[in-house]
C-alpha cells in the first residue's frame, strides 16, 4: 500500500479518478452521485494550525450508517472513574503481561489505569486488549482519540479514510468518532490509549530547533480505499463509557476520496531521532516526547507519549540510567520488546507499570549498582523499545488492575536492597537506621 507523508499536512487522495471536486468542497452534484460530508476534529473556530477537518466523498453519508441497536456491557473497558470501578493508587505498581482473553477485541479490553473521564473530555485511560484472526466488529469511539501499539504481531486498521498496517514497533492513531476495524494474521496483544483531551500534536522543539525528535515526514496517512461488497456489518458504538451494538446492511467504509488534515496516521517509533547529553547528566524524559496532547495550562500536558528506543549513552562522570525522582505527572509505562535499562528484572514485554504523581521511583537496586560501577565508555542500548504515557492528571487503577493475577504484589521489593550512604554512616559512626544524634554539620550547630 502507498501512504501520504507528513504530520497534519493537507492531503488529497481518491480511489477513483475524478472523485474530488475542483476548486470547492460541496458542489451541487458530486461526481458519480457521491455525497460530500465534512468530518471535523476541532471546533469550526479553532485557530489556524489547530483547525482539523476533512471532506469525504462517499457512497452514503454517515447518517445512513445508523440502525436500531441494543446496549451491551464490556465491564473491563473503563472510561468513567468512580469508586464503583476504580481505586486510588498509592504505591508504585507493575503488572506482568496479561493473559489473552477470548472473544472479539472490544470485549477483551482490560483497562489498567484512568485519569479524568470520557465525560469531562480531560485525561486518558491505558488498557491492554487481545486481537485474534477471527472477524472483528467495527468500532466507533465517540469518547476519545485512540492510540494503539501491537506487541507481538502486526495489525491492520481499516477506517473510512483507508487502511493502515501497523507493525510491531509502530503506533497508529485513530481520530475520535472514526469507524475502525482491526484485523491481524496472528494473535497479538495491543496497548490501547484513550486520549479524552485535545488531539495529539508534535511537541514544540523550542531550543532544539527545527529538526529532531519525531520528524513530520515520518508520519504516514492512508490513501483512499473502499469496501465494494455490501455485506452486513457489525458495529459497536462507544459513548461516555457505554456501548451499543447494531448491524448495518452495508459497509461504512464507503469513501472513494477525501481531502483534509484530519485522518488516522501511523508512525514507526524506531524512526524517532533521539537527542541526549554528549557531555554530562541524563536529560529529562521530556526530551523523548513523540506526541503531546496539550492541556489548558501552558507547558503541562494532558498526555505526553514518550519513547525509549535504541540510543547511544556517552555522558561523562554520569549515572546513565534514569535517576531516582518524584514527578508531578503520573507515568504509565509499557515495553514492546527488549529490556528497559532502569528495570532489567521483572519488567517484561507486554507488561506495564504505574508511578503516580508524587510516587518515588527509579532504577531497581541491581541496575543502580551496575550503573554506579560500570566503565563509562560509549555504550549503545540496542534491541529495546519502551514507552511512557505521562499525564498531569492523577491515575486511578481499575478494580481489575488491582486484583489481576498478573499484578506484581512484591514490585516495591526491587528497591529493598538499597543501602544507606555508606560513607556518611562511616564518617559519623552512626548505626544503620538510627539518627546521627547531635553530629550535625548544620551551621547553627557549629
Amino acid at each position: 500500500m502507498s501512504y501520504l507523508s507528513g504530520f497534519r499536512n493537507y492531503h488529497s487522495t481518491e480511489a477513483l479518478a475524478g472523485v474530488l471536486p475542483i476548486g470547492q468542497n460541496s458542489p451541487q452534484r458530486c461526481a458519480f452521485g457521491l455525497y460530500a460530508e465534512q468530518i471535523s476534529g476541532s471546533a469550526f473556530t479553532a485557530p489556524q494550525g489547530h483547525n482539523l477537518r476533512s471532506w469525504m466523498y462517499r457512497i452514503r453519508p454517515s447518517v445512513a450508517h445508523r440502525a436500531d441497536g441494543d446496549l451491551v456491557e464490556f465491564v473491563n473497558w473503563v472510561s468513567q472513574s468512580d469508586e464503583s470501578n476504580t481505586q486510588i493508587a498509592f504505591d508504585p505498581l507493575r503488572w506482568n503481561p496479561l493473559a489473552a482473553v477470548e472473544g472479539h477485541w472490544v470485549e477483551s479490553v482490560r483497562t489498567l489505569t484512568i485519569a479524568g473521564s470520557a465525560s469531562s473530555q480531560i485525561g486518558m485511560s491505558a488498557s491492554i486488549a487481545t486481537l485474534y484472526e477471527q472477524q472483528q466488529p467495527v468500532l466507533q469511539n465517540h469518547d476519545a482519540e485512540m492510540l494503539v501499539m501491537p506487541i507481538s504481531s502486526s495489525i491492520s486498521l481499516r477506517t473510512e479514510f483507508g487502511v493502515l498496517d501497523i507493525g510491531v514497533g509502530s503506533l497508529g492513531v485513530i481520530p475520535r468518532s472514526a469507524f475502525v476495524e482491526l484485523s491481524t494474521e496472528n494473535t497479538t496483544q495491543i496497548y490501547l490509549l484513550e486520549n479524552y483531551g485535545s488531539p495529539f500534536e508534535l511537541p514544540n522543539r523550542g531550543a532544539i530547533g527545527a529538526n529532531g525528535l519525531a520528524n513530520e515526514r515520518d508520519f504516514e496517512y492512508p490513501t483512499a480505499s473502499f469496501v465494494e461488497q455490501q455485506t452486513a456489518t457489525w458495529v459497536i458504538e462507544k459513548r461516555e463509557g457505554r456501548f451499543r451494538e447494531f448491524t448495518l446492511e452495508h459497509s461504512p467504509f464507503d469513501v472513494l476520496g477525501w481531502h483534509g488534515n484530519h485522518a488516522p496516521y501511523r508512525y514507526d517509533l524506531r524512526r524517532f531521532n533521539t537527542l541526549g547529553s554528549i557531555s554530562y547528566d541524563h536529560p529529562d524524559p521530556s526530551i523523548f516526547t513523540v506526541l503531546t496532547s496539550p492541556s489548558q495550562t501552558a507547558g503541562v500536558a494532558n498526555i505526553d507519549v514518550v519513547v525509549f528506543g535504541d540510543r547511544w549513552l556517552v555522558a561523562e562522570n554520569t549515572f546513565r540510567p534514569p535517576w531516582y525522582h518524584r514527578n508531578v505527572m503520573a507515568e504509565f509505562m509499557g515495553l514492546i520488546y527488549g529490556t528497559y535499562d532502569a528495570k532489567p528484572n521483572g519488567f517484561l514485554p507486554g507488561g506495564a507499570s504505574l508511578h503516580n504523581a508524587g510516587s518515588p521511583h527509579g532504577p531497581d537496586y541491581d541496575a543502580f549498582s551496575k550503573a554506579s560501577a560500570s566503565e563509562l565508555t560509549p555504550h549503545k542500548l540496542s534491541g529495546t523499545l519502551a514507552f511512557m504515557f505521562e499525564t498531569s492528571a492523577p491515575q486511578r487503577i481499575t478494580h481489575f488492575a488491582a486484583n489481576a493475577t498478573e499484578r506484581q504484589k512484591d514490585y516495591v521489593g526491587c528497591w529493598k536492597d538499597i543501602q544507606p550512604a555508606s560513607q556518611i554512616i562511616k564518617e559519623f559512626n552512626v548505626p544503620d537506621n538510627k539518627s546521627r544524634n547531635n553530629k550535625s554539620t548544620d551551621s547553627h550547630n557549629g
